[in-house]
């Protein structure tokens, strides 16, 4: 199934969101937005809690988390109203695993991945174990690929390109935009991955974090660090929503493209 483009008989709507702790999120209109949204799959990072998969049962979600051991921090989840199957919980590699950083699952016959990369913004002994991370991380994506149509969705911590960061001359030494990071960005898309939300855009900048620090979302001084990324499938209507602000990310949405419909499509 690899390289090739997937066409399905009905819409299948993929949101990814950074949650930054999903009690936080539900407080800010979560579980609203998602009653108006409707998304078929719902990929959460930075859920920051131990699973809780009654605040979205009613609405017809199946769901698998892989939280952190250390409480209130890191954690991913996949919520599905098309069931789930083939659950896979981590890289089998336990000092990055006990983080909750990757989780993916089946659904509707598409693999879908939920992902949040380390920070190194913190300081040299996270960027360092940021930069131990993505090689491996790289490796388990590409164990994912020969499995068939994949997206993964998810916080990378890294901006891609310049057009990706509203101030990138300030932030070529700071983590999340350093020149090793994005060369990773770049080897990793090559392995046989298409950046849906990009490939929409063009040259156009659009972003999906805002720092909380003075007016930052107010003045859209932003970062694309959220990405969908597909493999054997393809994506349209790929969106940022500023409509609400459910965290300090805003939700990235993209379409399967169902069969018949493949005008705009992205693969």
């Amino acid at each position: 199934m690899r390289g090739e483009r997937l066409l399905y008989a009905a819409r299948v709507r993929i949101t990814t969101l950074n949650v930054n702790g999903l009690r936080s999120a539900l407080r800010k209109g979560l579980r609203e937005w998602v009653v108006t949204h409707a998304p078929d799959v719902l990929l959460l990072q930075e859920v920051r809690a131990d699973p809780m998969p009654e605040a979205f049962e009613d609405l017809g979600y199946a769901s698998a988390w892989h939280p952190a051991v250390k409480p209130g921090y890191s954690g991913v989840a996949i919520l599905s109203r098309r069931g789930l199957e083939d659950v896979r919980v981590g890289m089998g590699l336990a000092d990055v695993d006990v983080e909750g950083r990757v989780l993916s699952a089946v659904t509707d016959g598409v693999r879908v991945a939920s992902v949040y990369l380390p920070s190194g913004s913190s300081g040299e002994v996270r960027q360092g174990f940021k930069d131990r991370v993505l090689p491996l991380y790289h490796a388990w994506v590409e164990s994912l690929l020969p499995l068939g149509p994949l997206v993964i969705g998810g916080d990378y911590n890294v901006a891609h390109q310049n057009v990706d960061i509203r101030n990138w001359r300030g932030n070529l030494k700071n983590s999340g935009f350093l020149p090793h990071e994005r060369a990773w960005m770049t080897q990793h898309l090559a392995a046989g991955l298409t950046d849906a939300h990009r490939a929409r855009l063009g040259e156009r900048a659009e972003y999906t974090w805002w720092s909380n620090r003075g007016n930052a979302y107010a003045n859209d001084v932003g970062w694309r660090i959220d990405y969908l990324l597909t493999s054997g499938v393809a994506l349209r209507e790929v969106r940022v929503d500023r409509s609400v602000r459910l965290s300090d990310h805003a939700p990235l949405t993209g379409e399967v493209v169902p069969d018949g419909a493949a005008d705009g499509a992205l693969t």
